[in-house]
């Protein structure tokens, strides 16, 4: 069945009849969590409301002022997801996001477009696409795209639209023969009804289902942004078309004054500054764990020089890291010094490293990290990640204890 929605893709709304209604449930993501949420399942006599299909997704509004989370179409049917219930029989209007709606039009009409471009210069197939909330991409059947040919793609993509060329939709029943000469990755197992095909005047015939704009022009215009390596060969081709066009615009605007005031420097400095900024970052860091070394072996030298020798050594150093703490048990190179060493935040996660006689390491080692929130292991030296440093002093209240017992076992 082809919708209201197929047929008229500029209006935003639509009287029709409510023909079923009944409570249901639908997965929502929430927080990146799928959650089944209570809900109502509708079907009107038609929709201005598209289901998804075709890559594209699915439309959001209202029917009757009731908020629609989801709509999916079952074979010749819209199904509607009604986050309230309706009358059966009831007359309503229906309205749709049209934002959304205009949004999606733009990105599917411009994939049609790439697609072709690309086919039409190099023969590079589309095998999928992925209408996503930032950019989209398009599947190619080839090991790689060139910038060069990124750019003809695009400055060809682009010429279509500056000549405002008209998009048509007609509709064939699924035996016409014609449909065989028309490109396209197949028609659905469910399909009922007309098929649609979707033409861009002098470029492209392609069976589809979506919502499109009627003429290229309103695409304003189309970036391609970058490619990344498919599987088996392929290539994903990442572009933003219309007002998504825009709006990505606006954000590489902001990022790049942004920018402009934190490198004290215009744009076309930004490469030359960031890379001599990591240039002098790396040398800073080198200098850093140089001089932590130098003074992890004054920590252990100054221990080394206590009389009497404690019983453990425990040390603690906010900004120190794992070879900081190897830099330490190497100077003091006596396995028979119990040595507790944790770096990190002073009260939140960090490392823990317990050195020292194996029995010792083997009953202290756990215990202190299941103190202190972490998970670890090993024998002659046990290493964990911790969550909770701010308790070093009840692991170490810990260690003399068992040390103490230990001594008076013996």
């Amino acid at each position: 069945m082809v919708f209201y929605c197929q047929r008229h893709c500029y209006e935003t709304k639509y009287t029709t009849k409510v023909v079923s209604c009944k409570p249901a449930k639908i997965d929502v993501v929430v927080d990146g969590k799928k959650k089944k949420t209570a809900c109502y399942e509708v079907t009107f006599e038609d929709t201005i409301l598209f289901p998804e299909g075709g890559g594209q997704p699915d439309d959001r509004g209202t029917a009757g002022g009731v908020e629609v989370v989801r709509v999916v179409r079952r074979g010749g049917e819209a199904v509607h997801y009604l986050a309230g219930g309706l009358e059966e029989g009831a007359t309503v209007t229906q309205e749709v996001d049209w934002t959304r709606r205009h949004d999606h039009m733009q990105q599917h009409s411009a994939q049609h477009l790439v697609t072709a471009v690309a086919d039409n210069l190099y023969g590079f197939a589309t095998t999928s696409w992925y209408l996503g909330e930032a950019v989209c991409h398009i599947e190619l059947h080839t090991g790689q795209v060139t910038e060069e040919e990124m750019a003809k793609i695009e400055d060809t993509a682009n010429q279509k639209i500056r000549e405002s060329t008209p998009v048509t939709i007609a509709e064939y029943q699924a035996s016409d023969p014609r449909l065989i000469e028309i490109r396209t990755r197949g028609l659905p197992e469910d399909v009922v009804g007309a098929v649609r095909v979707v033409s861009i005047e002098g470029v492209d015939a392609n069976m589809c289902c979506g919502t499109h704009v009627d003429s290229m022009a309103d695409l304003q215009a189309v970036k391609l942004l970058h490619t990344e390596k498919g599987k088996a060969g392929k290539t994903l081709l990442f572009f933003v078309a219309g007002s998504r066009l825009l709006s990505y615009l606006g954000e590489c605007v902001s990022r790049e004054r942004g920018l402009n005031t934190l490198l004290h420097s215009c744009p076309a400095d930004h490469t030359r500054l960031v890379e001599k900024n990591q240039k002098e970052l790396k040398g800073a860091q080198k200098s850093l764990r140089e001089a932590l070394k130098d003074l992890a072996v004054c920590e252990a030298k100054t221990f080394l020089g206590v009389e009497p020798r404690p019983p453990a050594f425990f040390h603690h150093r906010h900004d120190g890291d794992n070879d900081y703490l190897s830099a330490i048990i190497n100077e003091i190179n006596d396995e028979s010094v119990l040595k507790v060493l944790t770096a990190g935040e002073d009260k939140g996660p960090g490392i823990l490293v317990v050195h020292g006689p194996p029995a010792l390491v083997a009953q202290i080692g756990p215990r202190v990290c299941e103190i202190l929130e972490g998970r670890g292991g090993g024998k002659t030296r046990f290493s964990g990640k911790v969550t909770r440093l701010g308790k070093r002093k009840e692991a170490e209240k810990y260690v003399l204890g068992a040390l103490n017992g230990s001594v008076k076992e013996t």
